[in-house]
């Protein structure tokens, strides 16, 4: 039986895997389209820190790094989120040259129950859908998730 704790999405960017790898480990890119502060090392146990709101930071550990083409890293909440602490479950993210652009694939493991699978696939299907925009060349807007 498959894992229920599992959040799997695809998208199709319309631009190269080589501009949608930038949006998703270079720290100033990230910020056009999701958070308020980060620190990513892309390479292996190089550190993934975001404040994605500006009030919940996802911190966790780069595990794999195959430029333009993957990433994975360990992922989860500082602070008050005992559900999802850091490092407590796996993003895998693999990005696929396709019709034009970049199918970005990702899978999310390791998350405790369906309510934290439902609300990261939430968080997920926003930010994808943001970062589509940014890697286009269009401005995504100030993200309605954002705190401060």
């Amino acid at each position: 039986m498959a894992d229920p704790f599992i959040v799997r999405r695809e998208v199709q960017i319309a631009a190269p895997q080589a501009t949608v790898f930038a949006l998703l480990t270079d720290p100033a890119k990230i910020l056009r389209w999701m958070g308020t502060e980060a620190t990513v090392e892309p390479h292996l146990d190089g550190l993934y820190l975001v404040n994605v709101t500006g009030e919940h930071i996802a911190e966790g550990r780069f595990t794999e790094v195959i430029p333009v083409h993957r990433l994975a890293y360990s992922f989860g909440w500082q602070g008050g989120h005992q559900r999802t602490p850091p490092g407590s479950s796996l993003v895998e993210i693999d990005l696929i040259e396709r019709d034009g652009g970049t199918l970005l694939r990702l899978t999310h493991s390791g998350l405790p129950d369906a309510e934290a699978a439902a609300a990261h696939e939430q968080g997920w299907i926003h930010y994808f859908a943001r970062l589509a925009v940014a890697a286009a060349g269009g401005d995504p807007g100030r993200d309605p998730n954002r705190k401060t």
